[in-house]
């Protein structure tokens, strides 16, 4: 359990913002120091060596001359040439020698091959007039074969110049060992000052960094705790700003949800009893009467019956919604043809307009095909154009016009009835509103409809609108895409 705990508590961590931040921090810090380091050490080292070669190339050069000059091979001053080898000897660590055209060695500076025959292949190819430079890193040792050249007079009396041998000449390149040693080791404690340094500044900039988001965290839990007040407030960096806004908005939404579902639990426990309610008055009366006629009971159980309906209604359209909820995304799309679906639902509908001797006009203006589910489609041409029925006037109109363009298809139904308020055309979509409640009773609405329409409308991703002024009438207009595509 101990080892669970400090795996989960260790993976938190790993996954946690103020640790990557601490990481990003350190690794922009230490990455580019380790780099420079590297760089460092190898540029020092090359430009050591760059300068230890140049050294030798000008000790080779002065040998070189003094040898010529002094004529070594000729019976020449040879006591200079030696002593100036000596030196250089000396001074460089190095291990030189003089070789005739014969391969004999006539100086070394070691003294054990003097006289001998030199067979060094550098030696060898310097006599063929090629300078030779052999660089040995490993062994830290550079060789240079060099061809000495002298002017002298030919048999016709004539000068030229030829070679007279060749100086051998190998240096020791171990100081360059130590200076790489040195330098490294100075670069390493650098480096590991800035690795101290890096872990100092990342945690103070996570630390820095993570507090504004520490604070929203504990003004959320205080909030959700209740022991807060209701916003969260910030004024640090512009995200975090962005961040508290984006959540008082959402506490804002979620306020306005509740006290919505508040008061659909409010109207559904309202609407579910007034019919009970009813029933039970009209019952009540009948079980008190003594000697009621037959007429009058079926007066009252025709009522009672009335009631029933209603509350079968309220209770349908209640399914209706919750499963419009569950399955928004669960539609049956097909080609359908929307004069069809609306000349069959004014067939259904126009008996009960003419009870009320309202006319209906229908407009279409051209034919329109448009993916739909044809079953909640015409459910909401069966919505509006009922509430236009029943909501008109005596000897009323109702129009239905349908149009469309090259994207949408347009559905309009306008009444002459009895309007609606400005003020309360913002609500008509709610559940369970009604502008007159007295006289939707009368007409036996649930005020669900308008509610299950909108619903119907967004899962196709159009828009429904009213505009209406009272005693004037009022018009609903449905836009829906014609071509059906899922929104991600």
């Amino acid at each position: 359990m101990r080892d669970f705990s400090l795996r989960e508590y260790l993976l938190n961590l790993i996954k946690s913002m103020k640790f990557r931040i601490f990481m990003i921090v350190a690794l922009a810090i230490i990455v580019p120091v380790i780099l420079a380091g590297t760089i460092i050490i190898q540029v020092s080292v090359n430009s050591y060596m760059d300068d230890r070669i140049e050294q030798f190339q000008a000790e080779n050069a002065v040998l070189k001359n003094t040898i010529v000059s002094n004529n070594y091979f000729t019976e020449g001053d040879s006591d200079v040439v030696e002593a100036t080898i000596d030196m250089v000897a000396n001074e460089y660590n190095c291990h030189a020698q003089i070789v005739d055209t014969s391969n004999i060695v006539l100086l070394d500076t070691k003294n054990t091959n003097v006289g001998n025959t030199s067979v060094a292949e550098p030696v060898m190819l310097a006599l063929q007039g090629e300078d030779q430079t052999i660089r040995d890193d490993g062994e830290h040792y550079m060789e240079f074969a060099l061809p000495l050249i002298s002017t002298v007079p030919d048999e016709k009396g004539n000068t030229a110049s030829q070679i007279v041998g060749v100086l051998y000449l190998k240096y020791s390149t171990i100081e360059a060992v130590s200076f790489r040693t040195e330098v490294t080791r100075s670069v390493y404690i650098a480096e590991i000052l800035a690795f101290i340094f890096a872990l100092i500044i990342s945690w103070i900039c996570s630390i820095i960094f993570i507090r504004p988001l520490q604070r929203v965290e504990k003004n959320i839990r205080d909030v959700n705790a209740g022991v807060s007040e209701e916003y969260v407030y910030q004024k640090e960096y512009t995200e975090i700003v962005n961040i508290a806004e984006q959540f008082n908005k959402m506490i804002d939404e979620f306020n306005a949800q509740a006290k919505k579902r508040d008061e659909f639990v409010s109207n559904v426990s309202h609407e579910l009893k007034t019919p009970i309610t009813s029933m039970k008055v009209l019952a009540d009366s009948l079980l008190s009467m003594e000697g009621v006629s037959s007429e009058m009971y079926e007066e009252f159980l025709k009522d009672i019956s009335k009631e029933i309906e209603r509350e079968n209604e309220i209770i349908s359209d209640l399914l209706d919604i919750v499963k419009g909820e569950r399955e928004a995304e669960e539609l049956n799309i097909s080609s359908v043809s929307i004069n069809d679906v609306i000349e069959s639902t004014l067939k259904r509908l126009t008996p009960i307009a003419k009870e009320k001797n309202v006319e209906i006009i229908y407009e279409d203006f051209r034919p329109v095909i448009a993916e739909v589910d044809e079953l909640k489609f015409s459910r909401v041409v069966t919505n509006l154009i009922e509430n236009a029925i029943k909501y008109n006037n005596v000897d009323g109109k109702v129009t239905v016009s349908l149009n469309a363009d090259h994207q949408y298809f347009f559905l309009s139904v306008a009444d002459t009835g009895i309007g609606i308020g400005e003020e309360d055309q913002e609500r008509v979509f709610e559940r369970f509103f009604r502008v007159d409640k007295a006289r939707a009773r009368e007409t036996g609405g649930t005020g669900l409809g308008l509610a299950i329409t909108n619903d119907i409308v967004k899962q196709h991703y159009g828009s429904i609108g009213v505009q209406s002024k009272e005693d004037e009438g009022t018009t609903f207009t449905v836009r829906i895409p014609l071509k059906y595509i899922e929104q991600v």
